[in-house]
C-alpha cells in the first residue's frame, strides 16, 4: 500500500484504448483462427478482417486530421483576435 499524495497518472484514456484495439485484434485473430473452417474460408475471413480494419483506421485517421485543422483554426482566430484587442493598449506602450 502506498502512503502519501494521491499522483493521478497521465494519459492513461490513450493507454487503455490502445491495449483495448490490441485486445480486441488477438482475440478476432483467435477467435479465426480455432473456428472450425477450412482453410480458403479462414484466408478471406481474414483478408476482410484486416480491410475493414484498414477503413476504420483510416477514417479515424481521417477524423483526427479534420478535428486537428478545426482546433489549429480557432487558435489562429482567437490569436488574431487578442491581437486586435491588445493592439491599442500595445501602441499607448510604445508611445510612452
Amino acid at each position: 500500500m502506498r502512503i502519501g499524495k494521491y499522483e493521478s497518472s497521465e494519459g492513461t484514456v490513450g493507454t487503455a484504448v490502445t491495449f483495448l484495439l490490441i485486445g480486441l485484434g488477438v482475440g478476432a485473430a483467435l477467435g479465426l483462427l480455432l473456428a472450425p473452417k477450412s482453410g480458403r474460408q479462414l484466408r478471406k475471413d481474414l483478408r476482410e478482417s484486416y480491410n475493414d480494419a484498414l477503413e476504420t483506421a483510416s477514417d479515424w485517421t481521417d477524423e483526427a486530421k479534420d478535428r486537428i485543422e478545426e482546433v489549429v483554426e480557432k487558435g489562429a482566430d482567437l490569436a488574431d483576435e487578442l491581437r486586435t484587442k491588445t493592439k491599442p493598449l500595445s501602441d499607448f506602450l510604445r508611445r510612452s
